[in-house]
Order: structure tokens, then sequence, then C-alpha cells
């Protein structure tokens, strides 16, 4: 289990070893995704292991409060950056464990239906991320719909340009998932409607939690492709239209250039 605050962690992993009657199973690592030292010390660690068969990425904050954490706004930072920046580096260990073992390797991000609600405003500046990272005009209420918009923008292309073997199928599956509305931590610095919503529709986390199983067990047909419900769903209609695909490019080769910069050389494992 990757955590940002090790004592929380150490305590949900007595819980499930308490619940499941079984010990020296769970570890548990430091993560901090508002610091891409962070990151890389997690994924060197991770590089060590013997192997890896699934690397869910579930870590994500909704906050309406601008604060920069590294070069970018927070959310920013935590659920896109550092998000793909862990996702690349850890990418070869992934690959090297499908060689190997004669398995399919699943990375699979965590995203969100929310992704639906917005239309990435910040698209009709010169630089999309320098546009979110302005002070002065960030809609904070409308940030958190607006990073998960750019994970699904990023997932689509790296699935499309991600290496494949010789019958062109994915040495590693790569999708993304919406759990729902579940009740978590996460709205603890979000907006009062976020609030209202988690407290009267959202479902439990266990229930979200089995579009993560269903995601990480799915075949390679479920490459590239977007999970709710368990279950494969439609991206939103501005994701798939012309404009969207557009967009979808130069996030790509924003976002790019932004982890070649904190990685030299990352781009490679793609």
């Amino acid at each position: 289990m990757a955590v940002r605050t090790v004592e929380k962690g150490e305590a949900a992993k007595k819980a499930i070893e308490e619940s499941e009657k079984r010990e020296g199973v769970l570890e548990v690592w430091h993560l901090d995704l508002q610091s891409y030292e962070s990151v890389k010390q997690f994924a060197k660690k991770v590089q060590g292991l013997p192997r890896l068969d699934i690397m869910l990425e579930n870590a994500g904050i909704a906050t309406t409060v601008f604060r920069r954490a590294e070069e970018d706004e927070s959310t920013i930072t935590v659920n896109v950056v550092s998000t793909f920046l862990l996702a690349l580096l850890v990418l070869p260990k992934l690959r090297e464990t499908s060689t190997k073992f004669n398995t399919t390797p699943h990375l699979t991000i965590v995203s969100s239906g929310i992704h639906s609600s917005t239309s990435l405003p910040e698209k009709s500046s010169p630089n999309i991320f320098e546009k979110l990272n302005d002070e002065a005009t960030a809609d904070m209420e409308g940030r958190y719909p607006v990073s998960k918009l750019l994970e699904v923008f990023y997932c689509r292309e790296l699935a499309l340009r991600m290496k494949q073997d010789e019958k062109n199928d994915p040495n590693v599956v790569l999708n993304f998932v919406c759990p729902g509305l579940c009740h978590s931590e996460l709205a603890r610095e979000g907006s009062w409607s976020l609030y209202f919503l988690k407290l009267f529709l959202a479902r439990t986390t266990e229930a979200g939690s089995r579009n993560f199983v269903w995601a990480t067990q799915a075949g390679p047909e479920s490459h590239g492709k977007y999970i709710g419900n368990c279950r494969f769903e439609d991206v939103s209609p501005f994701v798939q239209s012309a404009e969207g695909l557009e967009t979808q490019k130069r996030v790509w080769d924003e976002l790019s250039a932004k982890l070649e910069k904190i990685q030299p050389g990352i781009m490679a494992n793609v």
C-alpha cells in the first residue's frame, strides 16, 4: 500500500490483517504525490520487487484552495502530473513482469465520470497547463473535474502509443476506471456541493472498490478503455469530438514535455 501518512497506512494494514486473519502479506510504503522526489524514490523501490502485476493509482485530491505543489497548482500536481510520472516510471517493471512470467500486468488509473462536466475552458489559451497555474484566473470550483478530464485525455493517448507485442496485443494493459461517488476523505477540502452530493448519493467505499477489482482483472480488450459500474462505458461527448481529439493531443504534448523535464528520458518508457 502506498500512503502519504505512514501511521494511517499501518492502521489500515492492521485492520486488514485482523479482518482477514492473515499477516505478512501487506507492506506500507510512503508516497506523497505532492513531491516529485517522493514519486521517484517510490518508483525506485518498485524496481526492486521480484514482479509487479498490478499498479492501481488511486490517489487524488479535490480542493477549492489554490496552493502550489512543485511547479503547479496542487490538484494538477497530484491528480495529473505525479500520477503519470509514477505510471511511466513503473511501466518498465510491468513490462519486465510480462516478459519474465508470461502474464499481462495492468496499469489502472482511477478517474471519474465527473470529467464529463467540463470541456476544459483553459484550452483556449496557448498553453493549457500554464493557464491552469494562473492563480488570478483559476476556477477552483471546477478544478477537480478538469483534472479528471486531463487524466482521461492522457490515458487515451498513452494507450495508443504504448509498445505492443508481435501480435499487436498490449504487454501491459492500461485502463482507467470510475469508482462512482464514494464515502471517503476526498471532499475534505472540496466544495459544499460535493459534500451534499456525497451525503445523499455516495456509495460505500467497498462498493466503489469493486470497479477497481474488475478493471485490474479485465482482459486485453480493456486496453485504453474507460470503466464504470464494472463494465465499459463511454467517455464524454466532448472527449470523442473532433475538438476533444485535438485537445487530447495538446494535453499529451504539454504533459509529456513536463514529465521529460522532471525525469529526462522518461518518455522512452512509453
